[in-house]
Parts: C-alpha cells; structure tokens; sequence
C-alpha cells in the first residue's frame, strides 16, 4: 500500500485511540474545558518544531487565511461538539455519527461546488446512513454494562451534537483541501489549524458562561491523559491526514481515513472485556463500504 494511504490508515487508527483515552479526561474537566488545554499542549509542540525546522518560511497570505478558517471551523467548532457527544454516547457511538463528515463533504460539495453527484455515490451515502443507524440503535447487547455504553441524558442531544462535530470537520477539510495540494509542509497546516481554535477556546474561557468553565480541578493525571489524546489525534493523527492529502487521491484517502469506527470496536473490546455486539459489527462494515462507494471513481 502506497505511503499516503498507509498514513490515512494510521490516522484512523489514531482517531480510534483517542476515543478510547478521551473519555475519561473529556467527562472529568467538560468539553470545552478539555479541548481547549489538548490543543495548547499540541500548539506549544508544533510552535517548537516549526521553528527549530524553519518550515514556517513556506507560509504566505493565500495559505494562512484558508488554514485558519479550516482550523477555526473543523477543530474550534467540530473538535468541541465531538467531545461533547462523547461525553454523552460513548466513545463507540460518537466516533462513528462523526465517520458522517465523509458523506456531508459529499453533500455540501455537491450543494455549494456543484460537484456531481453519482449514482455509486448515492449509494454510498444511504449505506453510511443506515450504517450509522444500526449502529447506534442496535450496537448495544443487554449483557454490555460498561459505563461507555450508557447513553447520558437524551439521545437526540448526543447525536445532534455528533453531526455538528462531523459537518464541522467536512467543512474544515473542504477549506483546507486546496492548500494541502500546494505540497505545503503538513505540521505547519497543523499549527495554524490547532493554534486558531486553541486562541478562541482560551478567549471563550473567560466568558462568565458555567458551561465552558472546568467541571473539574486539573490533575497531573488528567493532565498527561489530555495531553496525550492532543499529541495522538492532532500531533500525529491530523499531521498524517494532511500528508495523505498532500499526495493521496482524496477519495481513497477520505475512505480509509474513515475506518476508525471498525478500528474502534476490538480496541474496546480489549478494553473493557465486553464484546461489541452484531449490531456495532454490521453498521462499522456498512459505514466503511458507504464511504468507498462514496469516493469511487
């Protein structure tokens, strides 16, 4: 398998992970809360490497304006809407209503680009959908306990939140799409993506608003676990995402870095002991085979 795909694959499984370590520390300090101290961790290192490397030099207005609407729209808004459904679905469930920004960039593409729209496309976006829907409905067996399949509050909430996180990020790939072609250096895309939404998550902090206040006091162990989720997802995992842009054909590209909802069910299984049921299965499978009829050529 080619480099740029291989790097798709491995942001997936990054993804993947992260849902996994984020539970904990998402619930324990609140979304924003959260999201805001990973990705001034992530700002700080790829500040560091983009000046010891000097790759900051290949910036210049046309491409700084697009990254940071990118940043400010995928990472500020869809990143905090995600953790937000996180906290109320549970990793298996969150991580796969956000594989729908596969799907809604083909949509939005075809409303505002007017990119047509073919029939294997169709398709593919009715089977993510109902892949989607299997898995959130029929994705639990009643024998499965563990506090990550425990829906929080209405279900309704979580899976509105879900699909702002997934629009979020299919917008901020559309902007970004056309500056990674450019053969751009990917970590400084990164820094400008993750710096922008850190800046207005700080500025947000200081809002006199209880929800984007701390749910809970910053611990040396919350610390390092938020820490890692930043450097795993945005560090290496959106890093890897911009490289296969950068040389990938999007569509395969797209696909593959979409299978982190099936990559997500034997890491829980490993995790909490409880195998997933057919349900979470079948819907992983037909979010996966949606997403190649999506993007065929």
């Amino acid at each position: 398998m080619p480099i740029h795909e291989l790097a798709a694959l491995g942001a997936a499984t990054c993804w993947a992970l992260t849902g996994l370590i984020s539970a904990g520390p998402a619930g324990h300090l609140g979304a924003p809360t959260f999201n805001r101290v990973r990705q001034i961790f992530v700002t700080g290192l790829l500040t560091i490497y983009v000046l010891a490397t000097g790759a900051w030099r290949e910036l210049d207005m046309a491409t700084i304006g697009p990254l940071l609407l990118s940043g400010f729209i995928g990472i500020f808004i869809g990143d905090t809407l995600l953790f937000s459904a996180l906290n109320r679905l549970g990793p298996r469930r969150s991580g796969i209503i956000f594989a729908l920004n596969a799907p809604i960039a083909a949509l939005l593409g075809w409303l505002v680009l007017d990119e047509a729209l073919s029939v294997p496309a169709v398709a593919g976006i009715a089977l993510t959908a109902t892949g989607v829907f299997l898995a959130i409905i029929f994705g639990k067996r009643k024998a499965q306990m563990h506090e990550w399949e425990t829906i929080k509050g209405p279900l309704w909430i979580g899976v509105l939140l879900g699909l702002g996180a997934a629009t979020g990020q299919a917008i901020g790939s559309i902007v970004a799409r056309p500056v990674m072609e450019t053969g751009l250096d990917p970590f400084v895309a990164s820094l400008l993506r993750v710096g922008i939404a850190a800046a207005c998550l700080s500025v947000m902090a200081q809002l006199p608003i209880a929800s984007v206040k701390p749910k809970g006091p910053l611990t040396w162990k919350v610390l390092a676990m938020t820490a890692l989720t930043g450097v795993t997802a945005l560090a290496i995992g959106m890093t890897l995402l911009l490289f296969a842009l950068s040389g990938g054909k999007v569509g395969i590209v797209s696909t593959l870095s979409a299978t982190s909802p099936a990559i997500i069910l034997p890491m829980l299984w490993l995790r909490t002991g409880e195998r997933p049921a057919a349900g979470a299965w079948a819907g992983a499978a037909l979010v996966i085979l949606g997403m190649g009829l999506i993007f065929i050529r």
